[in-house]
């Protein structure tokens, strides 16, 4: 069985050990050198940004989040042992694990790291998808003879040097298509490498519950769940018609993913059409105080990722789902595009307000469309607001403080909540 050693990257066949370094990390699979459809996640990777920055805190429970009153963004591995996860009420996350170190999200360090990421996938491929600012698709095919080496041992080789440079680490799924791609990468974390070939996707997928589809929420769960439907097994039973007709367009998807059929590219070139940030509670929510904390942090995180690509969106939208998991959806047009973080959430703010009476949310979310390159402004002027050019000025000069002295030297009381 066609085989390699992750640390030493010499490849060989059937052998439990490297017959290089004897190094335990080996990855083996009867296609591993004929897959190129990869997705690398980095590992709990604002947690990881901070212990690489903070060298004090490497053997330490650490938190990315909000105050005692925010939720968490993030945690290290050693603070997810503890039971904190993504989205928990930091209240729970300290009663889990007290001894936790928490620190402020710092989304332009964050930002550097995933374009440093970036550039370091593109000296592999340009078939590059990011899907956050974390993780992205890659297609190699058709590299190897570039490279000299497959698309496998390429893939290590990115994430070697994600850990040497950038001291930051990743875990890599490889598969025939994006869907399992990116289930593989979560299934060996962290610094995984996983594979799922073609020839082993049914018996990998047998068994498995609905939800490890994308797209397979809480309420479609609950729709499946009543048609009998709770594990992949069950889709296999469905003609795709009957499918179609009960779930929409989610039917046919869910006929195809159920056999690990998945025929999209990896789109390098898809434009962004849109940039979004939100948050699941762990329980529903209607403190209209602790909803606006979340809303400003997500709109900071927003227009961090908008300044990164240069983008500025026209339109706000503000995103709820109620405790029956219904969505509600509130757009506002602006009079001109923007990246700042006041001008999202000031926008935003009000449609919280005008929604409070379908509270309790178990999901708050805000984001930018109708994007064009960033013009430097960010805001119109307003009579009815005369602060609004003052406000944008201070952020761009909290944005040149920070790219001069480092992403905390300056931070916002509003992001302490």
């Amino acid at each position: 069985m066609p085989g390699f050693c992750r640390d030493c990257l010499t490849q060989f066949e059937r052998a439990a050990r490297c017959p290089a370094c004897h190094s335990p990390r080996v990855v083996a699979d009867e296609a591993l050198f004929d897959l190129s459809i990869a997705h690398m996640d980095c590992d709990a990777f604002y947690a990881s940004v901070e212990k690489r920055d903070h060298p004090e805190l490497r053997d330490k429970p650490v938190i990315v989040g909000g105050g005692t009153r925010g939720v968490v963004t993030t945690a290290c591995y050693i603070a997810r042992i503890h039971g904190v996860r993504s989205a928990m009420p930091m209240f729970k996350a300290l009663k889990l694990c007290p001894e936790a170190v928490i620190v402020k999200p710092r989304f332009e360090a964050y930002a550097q790291a995933s374009r440093e990421i970036r550039d370091m996938m593109l000296a592999l491929t340009p078939a590059i998808e990011p899907l956050a600012l974390d993780e992205a698709f890659l297609d190699l095919s058709g590299t190897t003879r570039l490279h000299g080496a497959p698309p496998a041992v390429m893939l290590a080789r990115l994430v070697q040097r994600m850990e040497r440079e950038l001291r930051l680490s990743g875990s890599v799924g490889l598969s025939h298509n994006k869907f399992l791609a990116k289930i593989a990468s979560d299934l060996d974390k962290p610094r995984g490498f996983a594979v799922i070939s073609a020839a082993a996707t049914e018996g990998f997928l047998r068994g498995k519950p609905v939800s490890l589809i994308w797209g397979v929420g809480a309420a479609l769960r609950a729709q499946l769940e009543r048609a009998g439907i709770a594990r992949i097994d069950d889709l296999l039973r469905w003609e795709e018609v009957d499918l179609v007709a009960r779930f929409g367009a989610m039917g046919a998807r869910l006929w195809h993913l159920a056999r690990g059929q998945d025929n999209r590219p990896v789109a390098a070139d898809r434009a962004v059409k849109s940039i979004s940030k939100e948050t699941t509670f762990e329980d529903d929510l209607d403190d209209e105080d602790m909803l606006d904390g979340h809303l400003w942090r997500l709109a900071d995180q927003v227009a961090a990722r908008a300044k990164a690509k240069g983008l500025a969106g026209r339109v706000v939208t503000l995103k709820l789902k109620r405790a029956d998991h219904r969505i509600l959806t509130r757009r506002l047009s602006l009079h001109a595009p923007t990246d700042l973080a006041d001008v999202i959430y000031r926008h935003a703010r009000p449609l919280l307000g005008q929604a409070m009476q379908a509270a309790p949310f178990r999901l708050i979310g805000v984001g930018i469309s109708e994007l064009s390159v960033q013009d430097g402004v960010g805001f119109s002027a307003d009579l009815l607001d005369p602060d609004a050019a003052r406000r944008a000025e201070a952020e761009r000069v909290m944005d040149k403080l920070r790219a001069r002295f480092g992403p905390d030297s300056v931070v916002k009381g509003r992001s302490l909540r």
